[in-house]
């Protein structure tokens, strides 16, 4: 858990050297609103991101979340590499690449991709995605899973305005298309 205003240094820096060096889940807790200050937090590699004042039930149901993704499980049998116009993702290695550079993607943004390349071309509800990644309390959430699949989409698409793996299907869930 990170509050993003540390009397030294500035969260966000923190987050990027987190990031560096391991894939512990990072967990801001923040007195900040501002959306810029959300996705800087996200963008150098943040999980989940609560504002203060916050309710202890929720902070606590975050954390199992969080818990839940980081624990190693096998990789479900099926596709484990996929290899497409300049995208490699590897999820044995969990390591991705777009046109040969590597990109780096938190916890979340990787369940999220196991789930979705493991059942390739088939459409995921989003109340699976919410239920599988944030678990049973998150099953109505959309608009947190839109925020949150914004994220791979934007790292792992050529072009993230008109993507071409990572497929909504409006009002229904998502799809990784190869």
């Amino acid at each position: 858990m990170l509050d993003l205003g540390l009397p030294d240094m500035d969260g966000v820096d923190v987050i990027k050297a987190l990031r560096g060096r391991t894939p512990v889940p990072i967990l801001v807790l923040s007195a900040r609103t501002a959306s810029e200050d959300k996705a800087a937090a996200f963008d150098a590699g943040a999980d989940d991101y609560i504002t203060k004042p916050f309710a202890m039930d929720a902070l606590m149901t975050r954390l199992r979340a969080a818990a839940r993704r980081t624990e190693t499980t096998p990789v479900p049998p099926g596709v484990t590499r996929v290899e497409t116009d300049g995208l490699t993702v590897d999820l044995v290695a969990r390591k991705a690449a777009r046109d040969g550079h590597d990109i780096r993607l938190t916890p979340t943004e990787w369940h999220l991709l196991e789930i979705l390349i493991t059942s390739p071309g088939r459409l995921v509800p989003q109340k699976d995605l919410l239920r599988e990644v944030w678990g049973p309390p998150q099953g109505d959430r959309t608009p947190y899973l839109r925020v949150y699949m914004a994220q791979p989409r934007r790292k792992l698409e050529a072009d993230p305005s008109r993507p071409r793996h990572l497929i909504t299907e409006p009002g229904t869930g998502y799809r990784f298309e190869t």
